[in-house]
């Protein structure tokens, strides 16, 4: 199957832009509040292309091996690779160099593995805690009670930034309340965590392309987007 034209990939992201800027206009934001990282797992590398010639914040991938092949094969390096899926421990070295940032820090052991191997390779890396915001048990992500033990596990780790924090929200058809409700908490869990360490935790990652509105009324700086953009995965 051929991939889309970068016409038609511009075309996209135009009427995403007005999504948001309609759920901006709704929630009393600012437009230029809410930035788009493109979700390119299981897309050709010229997604990743296409998102960083429009200006997105990046390339968001959900699995290291795949995002690995893109990175050898990618000749521009302009590209700004996140982590967006679940992090296993035996692939945290590769991944601490591999990725501009990673979003699915989730646990204190996967914390101590990144600040180990990003100090070995001279960087310090950016990272967002991934809380499981929904109480969603096929979720990844740590207890919203468990975050302030997560946070100050990561901030003791001297090369690792945490920014922020991410959720996915369950699944409910017919019932945004639901999806709406684990947004509010995340935002209140950063609100919370970043009072109790006198910490800025500007990025709340949350919001994709079939919940976004809810995300952004809840006050998502970043929208994790795939198939609004690139078309459905066949």
């Amino acid at each position: 199957m051929n991939f889309l034209n970068y016409e038609d990939f511009l075309d996209n992201l135009e009427r995403l832009r007005s999504r948001i800027a309609a759920a901006c206009s709704v929630a009393t934001r600012p437009a230029d509040a809410v930035r788009i990282l493109a979700v390119t797992k299981t897309h050709p590398i010229d997604a990743a292309l296409y998102a960083m010639h429009a200006g997105l914040a990046g390339a968001g991938e959900n699995r290291v091996q795949e995002a690995l092949e893109k990175i050898a094969m990618c000749t521009e390096p302009g590209v700004k690779w996140e982590l967006i899926g679940h992090l296993q421990s035996n692939k945290a070295a590769k991944a601490a160099v591999a990725f501009a940032r990673i979003q699915s820090l989730d646990r204190m052991d996967l914390a101590q593995k990144l600040d180990r191997t990003a100090a070995t390779a001279g960087r310090v890396l950016p990272v967002l805690l991934q809380i499981n915001a929904g109480d969603d048990p096929a979720k990844f992500g740590a207890n919203c009670a468990d975050a302030p033990a997560l946070m100050e596990a990561v901030l003791k780790c001297a090369s690792l930034k945490v920014e922020g924090l991410m959720t996915i929200a369950p699944l409910a058809p017919g019932n945004p309340s639901i999806v709406r409700r684990c947004f509010a908490r995340l935002r209140e869990t950063r609100d919370a965590l970043a009072a109790k360490f006198n910490t800025p935790l500007p990025e709340l990652s949350m919001g994709m392309s079939d919940d976004l509105e809810s995300a952004v009324a809840e006050g998502s700086t970043l929208v994790r987007v795939g198939s609004a953009l690139f078309g459905k995965r066949g």
